[in-house]
């Protein structure tokens, strides 16, 4: 994964911003952003600027637009389970990892819950790439829903200004586990890359900014052959799913998952110059409703006994489609999947949802990387302290009931 990269879109919105949204901030917030550089990619942004921005992305002057997703009024209860007992100091590995949330749920209840940076867990945190699995999610509700026929139907046939474009022959499930072999370099260190070219793209009339860009790219391998890792064609499913279901990707999220699922905040998902949810990246929501969304796909995205997406799919989705040349990883359908069973959703600079379904294990981190978007030394210790906590529970498990509540 090229993780030195932010949602496109973003990097090209023109700066426009909501007055009332700006004084909504805190003093100390905007004191901050106050010197914020008009550059819009965050990977130049200092750490002072990226710890106020990361929490408040949606609000700031260099965004232009967000389209909330509502939430229901019946919160799914979070309760308090025993304090998990774990064998690492977690305030030294919180500040390690510069958190600002840190969530331990087991068996549906909390066991974990620490914030850091000065956030207290109230307000949203940006998701970044943690926006790809939910993307992933309403792509199977869709399909449920009717508005999609199936995994293999191609881009062309809902977004039908792709058709003649190296994308006409790629299918619904080669965007989803990119392997399109679409020609695509997502490198920000290369001023050549797709994402500066972009950037720089004037849209032809009446048409989206991503699609006009993305079907003229030529192609680099045959669809299915070849995996690449691309925020295109993640915010491509976006547009995809928006135009098969004719809804705004935040208002069919709010249906499907924010709404039944029992999420207890209002989300926000950031848009594109041409007004589109920014679907690879930019969903903003606070870290009790990230573990919600965990909890939901552990339930095997059923509400009630009422499935969202069909069956099998989202086991499909979760175990590896395609190898990414990592032994024991894989990538499904825009989730990550690891040894074990587990997989998780992951976003640059530190977020993430991991999941055990074996354990009933959800953990939420949300943090900012010292080292920036891709920090290796907070990869593995994240790793190590995921393994931690999974010994923790199997060591519950060994010594019985009465051990968790000591």
């Amino acid at each position: 994964m090229k993780l030195k990269t932010l949602a496109l879109g973003l990097l090209g919105t023109v700066i426009v911003a909501a007055t009332a949204g700006w004084f909504s901030l805190d003093k100390g917030t905007r004191a901050v952003l106050a010197t914020m550089p008009t550059n819009t990619d965050l990977l130049f942004w200092n750490q002072d600027q990226r710890d106020a921005a990361f929490r408040a992305l949606d609000r700031l002057p260099l965004v232009a637009k967000v389209r909330v997703v509502p939430a229901g009024g019946t919160p799914r209860p979070l309760p308090p389970g025993p304090p998990l007992r774990l064998p690492v100091d977690v305030d030294a590995f919180m500040a390690g990892q510069r958190s600002a949330a840190l969530l331990v749920v087991h068996d549906g209840k909390l066991r974990l819950e620490r914030y850091g940076l000065g956030f207290d867990g109230n307000g949203r945190w940006t998701s970044f790439s943690v926006a790809k699995s939910v993307t992933s999610t309403l792509v199977g509700a869709a399909i449920r829903d009717g508005h999609i026929r199936s995994m293999d139907d191609k881009v062309s046939t809902y977004i039908p200004q792709m058709k003649g474009s190296a994308y006409d022959d790629v299918s619904i499930r080669q965007l989803l586990t990119m392997t399109s072999g679409v020609q695509w370099n997502e490198d920000y260190a290369d001023p050549d890359s797709d994402v500066a070219r972009f950037n720089k793209h004037k849209p032809e009339e009446g048409v989206d900014a991503l699609v006009s860009y993305l079907r003229k790219l030529p192609r680099a391998a045959p669809p299915g052959t070849r995996w690449n890792y691309s925020t295109g064609e993640t915010n491509l499913v976006g547009i995809l799913v928006a135009e098969a279901t004719r809804k705004p990707l935040a208002t069919y999220l709010s249906e499907k998952i924010w709404v039944p699922a029992g999420m207890e905040q209002e989300a926000t998902w950031i848009l594109s110059r041409t007004g589109r949810e920014i679907s690879g990246c930019c969903l903003q929501a606070t870290p009790r409703d990230y573990a919600r969304i965990g909890l939901f796909v552990l339930d095997g995205a059923r509400v009630n006994g009422q499935p969202t997406v069909p069956d099998g799919w989202l086991a499909e989705a979760t175990t590896e489609r395609v190898g990414i040349g990592r032994p024991g990883r894989g990538y499904g359908y825009q989730w990550w999947t690891r040894p074990g069973g587990t997989f998780d959703a992951r976003g640059i600079f530190g977020q993430g949802i991991f999941l055990d379904p074996q354990r009933k294990l959800v953990i939420v981190t949300n943090a900012n990387w010292a080292a920036g978007a891709r920090d290796e030394a907070a990869v593995s210790a994240r790793d190590a302290f995921f393994q931690a906590v999974q010994k923790a529970i199997d060591d519950e498990a060994a010594a019985g009931p009465a051990a968790a509540a000591r």
